[in-house]
């Protein structure tokens, strides 16, 4: 059976057509950050909606006493050593104090003192009141240990990060994650914050400048970051294929001439 060549070349290149055209890129709109409606960015944004984290059952809190009396500094530093240096994470762990069931830590010499749903500074305050019963001119420092967020979905480097600051912005934790791949789904981030024994979603879109003020710009420890992947990934470019099409059709052109 003689086979039609110049049928089947036209038939490579229907097809082939038909592949691109049901196939898309990514368009550039939906990959760019902080868009105003009117296409004009305001000079600033202000975010008054910046939550305390509520200490919960669990956390741990790493606690040092300062004071000017060595014996007390000692006492009531118990387990941090003679120098209180503490240079990597298991070690900073360890000489932490977790909150039980009833949110209750347990620190040297004063025994429990109840934090639970106290933010990192009325935690410290009160501690310090305490503290206060029994020395004078005594200062504390009092820091979340074990704040980790994590990241999964279209990032680059998805996992569970370790943060070391108070506060932390939604892009510097993307920051972390090595940015949102081409195919992230930029307008529908996927939120799930734990509240007491329950977890709630929130959908945060990037696209919109009103982020920048918005509730959920700052992340909060033990956050879970979901992000998607956009409709159509699979048949998706991450830019219009340009040289495979110039060589596809200069394979079937090559062909074309070589069996007429």
């Amino acid at each position: 059976m003689r086979i039609n060549l110049s049928a089947v070349i036209k038939t490579f290149f229907g097809i082939f057509i038909l592949a691109i055209l049901f196939s898309s890129c990514v368009p550039i709109k939906k990959q760019i950050y902080l868009q105003a409606k009117n296409d004009s960015l305001k000079s600033e944004y202000v975010n008054n909606k910046i939550l305390d984290y509520k200490l919960q059952t669990g956390n741990n809190l790493y606690v040092k006493v300062f004071s000017i009396d060595e014996k007390s500094y000692e006492f009531f530093n118990l387990g941090y050593g003679a120098s209180g240096n503490l240079y990597y994470d298991a070690a900073v762990y360890l000489n932490s104090y977790y909150i039980d069931s009833e949110g209750y830590v347990e620190l040297p010499f004063l025994g429990k003192v109840f934090v639970k749903e106290l933010t990192i500074e009325e935690a410290k305050n009160k501690i310090q009141a305490e503290i206060d019963k029994y020395l004078n001119k005594t200062t504390i420092i009092v820091k979340l240990v074990n704040y980790t967020v994590t990241i999964v979905g279209e990032v680059s480097r998805p996992g569970q990060f370790k943060i070391y600051q108070d506060k932390i912005n939604i892009f510097e934790i993307f920051a972390l994650a090595g940015d949102l791949t081409t195919f992230a789904k930029r307008d529908d981030i996927v939120l799930v914050r734990k509240n007491g024994n329950k977890s709630n979603i929130y959908h945060i879109d990037m696209l919109h400048d009103n982020l920048l003020e918005g509730e959920y710009y700052y992340i909060m420890p033990n956050d879970i970051i979901y992000v998607s992947p956009v409709k159509g990934k699979n048949f998706a470019f991450v830019a219009f294929p340009y040289t495979l099409i110039i060589s596809s059709i200069s394979l079937g052109l090559a062909l074309f001439a070589i069996f007429k």
